[in-house]
This record gives structure tokens, sequence and C-alpha cells, in this order.
């Protein structure tokens, strides 16, 4: 991967953090309602994933999806929009945060069910054995959803018939409030593909080039016919599982020892001590991200909403 590269890479991290933050202040604002969850602290799975794809290949996402999406390529001006409920959203303000797809991208969209989108994935990795089309799917699930029925149905299918997916568990240490340290007897996700026949392989989901690097071959492995393979970012969320989290679970010790792992932290001391970027460089960057964002904050507040008509039109069959 050549500098240029990295650069778009970094400039993706920010992107999706200022996105973050930003629709935290729209909520407390009372401009965003109901609830989302935040992506802050995991901005290098996302990205460092995407980045090993084509641009026809295919994701599946989260409830915790935003990242996801920004990462394939979307619009963060609809992605605003469908936040604040406007009809210049993804899903005309209908869907929400947990419900953003963006097919021309490859995006096959989030979804709220934990789980629920991991046999989506293997379904659509199935459609693309069967059109021999050379399209890998990447399927973004967190820890929560590798202890589901789902998960376990579909990884074994997709092993059986050597499907073209990659499984991208982000584990960032709780399932809801619930620790992995509770929730599994093993010490490792990853191990898990031992049982179904396919290579596992555990990643520092802080360390936007190890994701990439893991990734790629994963992907390289799968479009050759070689089927799934199943990956476990270790990261941590720095926010709480949601909007209505309290964060009592979890100590300020354990949260400000993960800050200090921040993946854009990180990568940013890469880039100015192993790759010698300028520092204005790199703030050229981040004001790109920052003003990126303001436009999509602009472009939602202008938007109309649907009117009462075209909403009840829209959600029930007549």
């Amino acid at each position: 991967m050549d500098l240029q590269q990295k650069l778009k890479l970094y400039y993706q991290m920010l992107l999706i953090r200022d996105f973050e933050e930003t629709a935290e202040e729209l909520y407390m604002a009372g401009k965003v309602w109901g609830t989302f969850h935040l992506y802050v602290g995991e901005e290098a799975v996302a990205v460092g994933a995407c980045a090993a794809l084509q641009p026809e290949d295919y994701i599946t996402s989260t409830h915790r999806g935003h990242g996801h999406c920004i990462a394939k390529g979307a619009d963060v001006k609809k992605m605003m929009a469908e936040l604040m409920g406007k009809k210049t959203g993804y899903c005309l303000g209908l869907g929400g945060s947990m419900h953003i797809a963006d097919l021309e991208k490859g995006n096959l969209g989030a979804t709220g069910i934990v789980g629920s989108a991991i046999p989506i994935a293997v379904g659509a990795a199935l459609g693309c054995k069967l059109q021999k089309n050379g399209r890998v799917v990447l399927c973004f699930f967190g820890d929560g959803a590798a202890n589901t029925g789902a998960f376990h149905e579909a990884v074994n299918m997709a092993a059986i018939f050597k499907l073209p997916v990659v499984f991208m568990c982000e584990n960032n240490m709780y399932a809801m409030s619930f620790s992995v340290k509770k929730a599994f007897a093993i010490a490792d996700i990853a191990e898990r593909a031992q049982g179904y026949g396919i290579p596992g392989v555990v990643a520092n989901g802080n360390d936007v080039l190890e994701v990439y690097e893991i990734t790629k071959e994963a992907v390289e492995r799968a479009r050759k016919g070689e089927g799934p393979t199943l990956i476990e970012a270790k990261t941590y969320r720095f926010k709480g599982h949601s909007k209505s989290d309290k964060n009592v679970y979890r100590s300020k010790e354990e949260i400000k020892e993960w800050m200090r792992r921040d993946p854009i932290l990180l990568f940013e001391k890469h880039l100015l001590e192993e790759e010698k970027v300028d520092p204005q460089k790199l703030q050229e960057i981040k004001q790109k991200a920052e003003k990126e964002i303001e436009e999509a904050v602009a472009f939602a507040e202008a938007s109309e909403e649907l009117s009462i008509e075209e909403a009840r039109r829209l959600v029930y069959a007549e």
C-alpha cells in the first residue's frame, strides 16, 4: 500500500469519527430522534477491511453500521439526512440509523437484529458463486452475534460450499453490557473457525494496516474459490452501547486505557514517524473531513421531511 492509499485510510477514519461525534451532538440538541450506536474507537476495522475489497464487492452491516457505510464509500449527506428523518436520506428518512443501505456501493444494509446479517451475507455469497461474478462478501458482526444460532448455521453452510465470504467479527469486548470474558469459554472467538474447517485469524482491530493485510489475504482466498475465513478484530468502543447506556458496567480506567490505543492516533503516529508525512498535510486532511461533515449537516437541515401522506404510502400496504 502506497502513501496516497494510506492517507485515504486516514481521511476515512477521520470522516467516520467526525460523523459519529457530530451525530451525537445533533442528538443532544434534539435534532436526531430515537437512538443509535456509535462506532467511535472502532474506525480501523471498517476502514482497513473495506480497503481490501474491490468496488463491486459487497458488505453486510450491523446496528453499529455508520463506519461500515462510510468506509464502503457512502454519501455522508444522505446518511446525515437519514438520521435526521429527511426525504433526501438513503431510506427517505424512514429507516434511520440502523437500516441504511447503499446498493450502488455494494452495501447490502444494516440491521437492528443481532446476527441477522450473517445468513444474508452467506446468501449473497452463494448468489455470487452461482453467478460466477467473482465478487466477495464481507460480513461485519459483533462478538455478541457470534453466540447466536444464525452465526453457527451460516458459517457452517459457507464452509461446506466454500462460499466467497469473509466473516469479520468486531470484538469490542462487550455485547451491550455483557463482557466477552463471561460470554465465551475460549480466549479468541477466531478459534470457532476450527469447528468448521476454515481459517481463523485474530487481528489488532486498532491497527488499520494489520486489519487491511489480514482481510486482503482472506478476500483473495475467497475470490479464488477457497472458501471463507473468520477474522476476529479485537477493538473497543469508546462510547456506550447506545445513547441510553450509562456505562456502569465498565470502569473509567478501562476506557482510558483503551483510549490510549485510539486507532486514529496510532495511525497518525505511523504516518508521522514511519512515512515522514508533514504534520501540516495531516491537518489539511482533518479540515477536509470536518468540512465534509459540516456540509452534510447543512444538507440534512435544509432537506424536506416526508409528508404524512408519503410516509403512510411507503409504510403501509393498501
